[in-house]
């Protein structure tokens, strides 16, 4: 039987837990600017868009989808790997997006070079406070999964619709703030539902899977926030 974690030791060692979380989380964004940043540097970023049409390559999408597919199958795999394996996968999903990223990047960087600062930051400001809301509050945020998956699908629907029907501008603005508010409540959620997983394990292995699994949801969330709030600040 599972037993609650009690006392100093337990805090002890959640916190030793939260700082692999944001260790591996922070290391997956680093990972990401600097994927990003050589593919820039090297113009291969050239190779994810159709000049022709203004569109993207089928590179650009098959990194997409497949980056995609990639973090929901670690996803369901996350206990039944070693920590060390779900770590590269971070790692590996972490440089695909930073690929992905560069399209948008590119293109805010020529519209408003500020507003990548401005978002990264601002993305940070929002991900700590929420962090910290879904860590300290005594609400139980377990009713927002459902809407919040509903809503994550919602968003990856409507980015796939994009690509056949472009958002006018209205509607792409309010699609922005709908993944700003969604990623930011995941932010909170996560960190909940992290709390409490780590309070009912009591193996080491478990608890150093669920620190990856908890890492990537994270590190979704901070990204997220990022990539649309980048997009809002870029939109005409």
């Amino acid at each position: 039987m599972k037993m609650l974690k009690s006392g100093a030791s337990a805090q002890s060692g959640m916190s030793l837990f939260l700082k692999r979380v944001f260790a591996m989380m922070f290391g997956a964004v680093a990972l990401t600017a600097v994927s990003s940043y050589l593919t820039i540097w090297g113009g291969w970023f050239v190779h994810l868009l159709n000049f022709q049409t203004g569109g993207f390559t089928p590179l650009y999408y098959i990194l997409l989808f497949g980056g995609l597919a990639f973090s929901i199958w670690a996803q369901l795999r996350a206990f039944s790997m070693r920590p060390v394996v779900g770590g590269v996968m971070l790692a590996i999903y972490a440089i695909l997006m930073g690929v992905v990223m560069t399209p948008l990047i590119v293109f805010s960087l020529q519209v408003n070079p500020a507003s990548v600062l401005y978002a990264f930051i601002l993305a940070a400001i929002m991900f700590a406070c929420m962090a910290l809301f879904g860590y300290k509050t005594v609400k139980d945020l377990s009713f927002l999964g459902i809407f919040l998956t509903m809503g994550m699908i919602g968003l990856i629907l409507v980015g796939i619709a994009s690509f056949i029907w472009p958002l006018g501008s209205t509607f792409a603005t309010i699609v922005c703030l709908l993944g700003v508010l969604i990623f930011a409540l995941f932010s909170a959620f996560d960190m909940q539902t992290l709390k409490n997983a780590y309070n009912v394990l009591n193996d080491e292995r478990q608890t150093n899977q669920l620190a990856v699994l908890g890492a990537l949801h994270m590190y979704i969330s901070f990204v997220g926030m990022f990539q649309y709030l980048l997009s809002l600040f870029n939109n005409d």
